[in-house]
């Protein structure tokens, strides 16, 4: 006896079809824009073949395209979604088709955001949709689970904030940040100049304004910004403005960059405290500069100190 598999092209349901799903599915149709079904939902669930009911595209997947199909940035299920050359219309493109009930879904092209930077640009005559609170009596109980894992992130983005300091060399900076209790990511890189996409060959010469900087990600259940504050000024001189150890210039000046009020003024109060503390001969020469771009540093540069232990560093920890 042959066992009838999960999913497959029910001939029922193609009968059931309304002329643009049996044109879009069956004749490689495609419906107009902003004038179907899912283009603007922002329901969680997952979507279906409208044929087969396999799994295709989550909402969690999905994002505003602003092309007034569903687009989405990965499939639910990879297998699930054959791709084929197509050449119609004088035109290069890769088409997307269900693998059991063989639906023309729609194309895939690579403008989409990250990380996946594709953009599955889906017809809406060609899906089902599985709002979150049926999906378990419906049959798909097991993707549920991806909702809950979105709804940890959700909450663990919730415990999240950063701050960009810039203080001399950031390898020595970004090595004793990185263990900090509290600190979940360190990433070097430049920042607070007046051109775009610098490297170190650019920031090195002082003139392009930017500052060798670390952005600093911590989790505000375990720390938060004073007490990152207080470890900054005691890693770095900060009554020198653009110099630290043996490096010199702009781009090793001392500076917090900030993204609103709250910020400034938190950082305001802690430099009030070091200079009440004495901790330095001279008082504290840190700027506070609003937050600019942020670019990333060569790999090169990343963890440099764990990469080369006893490497250069200007850095330590004072009382």
């Amino acid at each position: 006896m042959t066992t009838k598999p999960k999913y497959f092209k029910n001939q029922d349901n193609v009968k059931k079809l309304n002329p643009l799903q049996f044109k879009v599915t069956q004749k490689d149709g495609t419906e107009p824009p902003f004038k179907n079904e899912f283009w603007d939902n922002k329901e969680d669930g997952i979507y279906v073949d409208i044929i087969s009911g396999e799994p295709l595209f989550s909402s969690i997947d999905k994002f505003n395209s602003g092309t007034g199909w569903p687009s989405f940035t990965a499939p639910l299920e990879k297998e699930n979604v054959i791709e084929k050359d197509d050449s119609s219309f004088f035109m290069k493109r890769t088409e997307v088709r269900s693998k059991y009930g063989d639906s023309h879904l729609g194309h895939v092209f690579d403008d989409g955001p990250s990380p996946s930077h594709l953009r599955y640009c889906i017809n809406s005559a060609s899906l089902r949709f599985i709002p979150k609170k049926d999906m378990e009596k419906e049959g798909y109980g097991e993707y549920l689970k991806l909702f809950k894992e979105k709804e940890n992130t959700m909450h663990d983005k919730k415990n999240r904030d950063y701050i960009v300091l810039a203080g001399g060399c950031f390898w020595g900076m970004e090595d004793l940040f990185r263990t900090f209790d509290g600190v979940i990511d360190t990433q070097v890189g430049y920042t607070g100049g007046s051109t775009d996409n610098p490297t170190y060959n650019d920031v090195k010469t002082g003139r392009s304004g930017h500052a060798e900087s670390v952005k600093i990600t911590f989790d505000t259940n375990k720390t938060n910004l004073t007490e990152i504050l207080r470890f900054f000024f005691k890693i770095h001189d900060p009554t020198t403005s653009n110099r630290q150890g043996n490096d010199i210039g702009t781009q090793y000046r001392s500076t917090v960059f900030v993204r609103d009020e709250l910020q400034a003024e938190t950082v305001t109060k802690v430099i009030n405290e070091v200079n009440k503390l004495g901790r330095f001969n001279k008082s504290v020469a840190t700027t506070v500069e609003r937050e600019k771009k942020f670019y990333d540093a060569e790999d090169f540069h990343q963890d440099y100190l764990k990469k080369h232990p006893g490497g250069y560093s200007c850095h330590f920890v004072r009382k």
